[in-house]
């Protein structure tokens, strides 16, 4: 089960921006810069993979128990995979812990700059592990689907304990409430296709924002209401 810990070298303040529903507005660049320097010295990221045949028209994963995919989004998303990557990774609860604090301290802007930037450092963990397996599969003749995580289109929530499952993600201190939501709360667990060939993965799904309906949604890329 391949254990991955990417170092991150700065947490992006545009993405950081985003997250915190201010991409239309005029904000303090070096508040927003002080929120990804705090998330910079407080994310411990980790993250946990695991690779599995996968049959694209049941939509079972050759796990052990075998998994089933289920959701039309997910299942179109996976068309045409003959494999699929489950990631689960995660930025630890140090991040958390100075959100609280500082909440409960008063400093309610910089509480929400820090979870926005929290969420953008999670996100820069998983894009690092998928630039690390990229090569490597490409050797075994593979082009990557971008990652689809549980609650993105019809793919249920529920899924979440079999992912955590698959990756062994208790292994990075990432775990399940009773809810089902992921804590720490700066984690995420996704599927990633494969393909063979040199089949592009934009012959599929849009992606991210693109592929949802939530128009008005804060925290949605700029790019994608222009389309």
């Amino acid at each position: 089960m391949p254990l991955y810990r990417p170092s991150l070298s700065r947490v992006d303040a545009k993405e950081t921006k985003r997250y915190a529903g201010l991409s239309k507005t005029d904000f303090d660049e070096a508040a927003i810069a002080e929120a990804c320097e705090e998330a910079l010295l407080l994310a411990e990221p980790r993250a946990r993979w695991e690779m599995f045949e996968y049959d694209c028209e049941t939509g079972c994963v050759a796990s052990v128990p075998p998994f089933t995919m289920e959701g039309t989004v997910v299942r179109r998303h996976l068309a045409g995979a003959e494999r699929v990557v489950f990631l689960a990774a995660t930025v630890g609860e140090k991040i958390e812990e100075a959100i609280s604090r500082h909440f409960d301290e008063g400093r309610y802007a910089h509480s929400v700059l820090l979870d926005a930037a929290a969420t953008a450092a999670v996100e820069q963990v998983c894009d690092a592990c998928e630039v690390m397996l990229r090569p490597q599969l490409a050797k075994e003749g593979f082009s990557m689907r971008w990652r689809f995580s549980p609650g993105y289109g019809d793919w249920d929530i529920h899924a979440q304990p079999e992912l955590l499952r698959l990756t062994q993600a208790a292994s990075i201190g990432v775990s399940l409430t009773e809810s089902l939501m992921l804590c720490p709360r700066k984690s995420v667990t996704a599927v990633i296709g494969l393909v063979s060939g040199k089949a592009a993965a934009s012959e599929h799904a849009p992606k991210g924002c693109a592929s949802c309906e939530k128009l008005d949604c804060p925290s949605r890329k700029i790019e994608v209401e222009k389309e």
